[in-house]
């Protein structure tokens, strides 16, 4: 059990960032695992988790060793003005990039802080997310274009299939 736990941890980690141990132990509870504060904190101090700076100026736990910088500010924007278009549809979000970019962007995405972002698959120029909600992917398309458009440094943006 404790294997299992610490393994879940380490992924959930890697995936969103987790800024809080009651962030962390509600993530775990979503799947399917309960645990204490306590034993929590004994998993972390065995994991070697601490809390670091974020990509995006945030701070959240990681995993030793596999910490990832993100990108910087001039990739980040790059990557920005990779995206052509969103498009959304119940619980998937689907991104039209330029060719080769996809990858670049779904990782991008993935060190977002989207709580209703359960993941993403890229191609090369598409990137689809899923969304935990029915209708959640219209939100999380909102997220990311008030994103894109910080990123851009613009004050709004119109993507095809927005406002």
């Amino acid at each position: 059990m404790k294997t299992k736990r610490q393994a879940l941890i380490e992924q959930i980690v890697m995936r969103q960032r987790i800024g809080t141990q009651e962030e962390l132990l509600a993530a775990l509870r979503r799947e399917g695992m309960d645990a204490t504060q306590a034993t929590l904190s004994r998993d972390l101090r065995e994991l070697r988790l601490s809390k670091v700076a974020m990509a995006d100026g945030g701070y959240g736990y990681a995993v030793p060793g596999r910490q990832d910088s993100g990108p910087t500010p001039r990739e980040r924007q790059v990557i920005s003005k990779a995206v052509l278009s969103l498009a959304a549809s119940g619980s998937l979000l689907v991104i039209h990039v330029l060719p080769g970019m996809a990858r670049a962007v779904a990782r991008w995405i993935d060190a977002l802080p989207l709580p209703d972002v359960l993941g993403s698959v890229a191609g090369t120029d598409t990137v689809l997310l899923v969304v935990k909600a029915p209708d959640g992917a219209e939100r999380a398309a909102a997220q990311l274009r008030r994103r894109l458009a910080e990123e851009r440094n613009l004050s709004s943006i119109h993507l095809f299939g927005g406002h």
